[in-house]
């Protein structure tokens, strides 16, 4: 961390470095995550070499326990960041929802679902921006397109990708019946620079604007600034219409295509399921990654690792870290020893 720092404060250096404001500002927030990381671990070991000091001295038995006991517990909180090992892990994130067959009821799970998201990145401190988004006729989202910017934001939650499975008595059926709804949630790092990685040809693409709807200023609604980007040769289509115009919603749309285009060149190279994204799978049974049983129990459990909490609540309101740390534990021990 030391070393990434010093490379990116040479950069911030430079007489050029503000030119380009946007990279110079995502730098800079790097630069701010690496120092204050480093220094938690740098107090971590001051601490630790307090507490040799005072058993060195035969002394403050009681006081040695009680800050042991403190120390065991950020070390365990400081660990998590010790199991990202992906190339991509630091990297921020492009979470994208998709709503599976059920009308209303699939709408609302996946709003749920983007609630969750967000409230886990919330706790992070992490900066969310809208992308793009299709709302329900009633409630909910059938699609929503989320940047989560954050240090370990990608390596946190590559775990959720996949098709997720609710349980529940409907609130939109007066007959109070039990209902089985699917999600799907795609997660793809936001890699910096792919130019070199991932060319395109002007004639693979096609580009629509349109309309923007929701979030946005005065006359979001007015002008044709929202972008989509087809990929004509893989059908991958990508839309942006939340920035603050059809420049920047293009350049947006091309960075996340770019991603997704690299991706699958790493599948085919690999010769094996990505470990960034996931295989696309159809958001309905047999699919699923995790199941979220509200009726007629309370139970959420993960059926890659078998992690499962009756926290239904807690989870739903953002509380990941267990099912993340179970993903990461079981991605270490998979993988083939040197």
């Amino acid at each position: 961390m030391k070393a990434d720092i010093a490379v990116h404060e040479a950069e911030m250096n430079a007489p050029d470095f503000w030119s380009n404001a946007e990279h110079a500002r995502l730098i800079t927030k790097r630069v701010s995550d690496l120092q204050k990381e480093v220094s938690e671990w740098e107090g971590l070991l001051k601490d630790i070499e307090d507490i040799e000091i005072l058993a060195g001295l035969g002394e403050g038995e009681r006081e040695i326990e009680r800050k042991l006991a403190e120390l065991e517990a950020q070390f365990k909180k400081m660990e998590f960041a010790t199991m990202f090992s992906g190339a991509y892990d630091g990297a921020n994130a492009i979470v994208a929802f998709h709503a599976g067959q059920g009308g209303t009821e699939a709408n609302d799970w996946t709003q749920m679902l983007m609630r969750m998201i967000l409230r886990f990145s919330e706790g992070k401190g992490w900066d969310i921006q809208i992308l793009d988004e299709s709302r329900g006729e009633e409630v909910g989202y059938k699609s929503l397109t989320l940047r989560i910017t954050g240090r370990y934001a990608y390596g946190y939650l590559k775990s959720e990708a996949g098709v997720h499975r609710l349980v529940r008595i409907s609130p939109f059926d007066a007959e109070k019946m039990r209902h089985t709804t699917f999600a799907l949630i795609e997660v793809l790092p936001e890699l910096d620079d792919l130019d070199k990685e991932v060319v395109i040809k002007p004639d693979d693409l096609r580009i629509d604007t349109f309309m923007a709807g929701g979030h946005g200023g005065q006359s979001v609604n007015t002008t044709y600034s929202a972008v989509r980007v087809v990929h004509l040769p893989t059908k991958i289509s990508v839309s942006c219409q939340n920035e603050r115009s059809q420049q920047q919603n293009k350049e947006t749309a091309m960075k996340i295509l770019k991603a997704k285009l690299f991706q699958i060149r790493l599948q085919e190279r690999q010769q094996e399921k990505s470990d960034l994204r996931g295989e696309y799978q159809s958001a309905d049974w047999g699919n699923q990654i995790r199941s979220y049983v509200l009726q007629p129990y309370q139970l959420v459990k993960d059926h890659r690792t078998e992690y499962e909490t009756s926290d239904t609540r807690g989870v739903l309101d953002g509380d990941l870290e267990g099912f993340m740390e179970a993903f990461l534990r079981n991605q270490l021990a998979s993988r083939p020893k040197a």
